[in-house]
C-alpha cells in the first residue's frame, strides 16, 4: 500500500528559506509522480509542485515558480521540496501525495500535512 509523510515545515520569516520532505513507500514501479500541495485557512487546496519519479520531469504553479525546486532522490524513495524567498502567502499546510498518471491525474493517498508559517 502506497503510503507518504510530510516532514520538514516550522516557522520562518519573509525572504526566509525552508526545506521539505516526503518520504514515500509502498511503490511497485518508477512510474508515478509526488506531488506538493497546500492549503491556507479559508482557501482550496492548490497545487504546488510536482515530479515525475521516472524521468525528473517537473511541474511549477506559477506563483512559486523561481523560488522552490523540487527534487527527488530514488535510493531514498524520499521527494523534496526547497521552498527559497518565501512570502506570508505561502503560509499554509503543506501536503504530499502520488499520482500514477501524471502531474495532472488523480493523487493519492495523503499523507498529514505539514504547516509552514512565513511571518516576521
Amino acid at each position: 500500500q502506497v503510503q507518504v509523510v510530510e516532514s520538514g515545515g516550522g516557522l520562518v520569516q519573509p525572504g526566509g528559506s525552508l526545506g521539505l520532505s516526503c518520504a514515500a513507500s509502498g511503490f511497485t514501479s518508477d512510474n508515478y509522480f509526488i506531488g506538493w500541495f497546500r492549503q491556507a485557512p479559508g482557501k482550496e487546496r492548490e497545487g504546488v509542485s510536482c515530479v515525475s519519479y521516472n524521468d525528473g520531469s517537473t511541474y511549477y504553479a506559477n506563483s512559486v515558480k523561481g523560488r522552490f525546486t523540487i527534487s527527488r532522490d530514488n535510493a531514498k524513495n524520499t521527494v523534496y521540496l526547497q521552498m527559497n524567498s518565501l512570502k506570508p502567502e505561502d503560509t499554509a499546510v503543506y501536503y504530499c501525495a502520488v499520482a500514477s498518471s501524471s502531474c495532472n491525474g488523480a493523487f493519492g493517498p495523503w499523507g498529514q500535512g505539514t504547516q509552514v508559517t512565513v511571518s516576521s
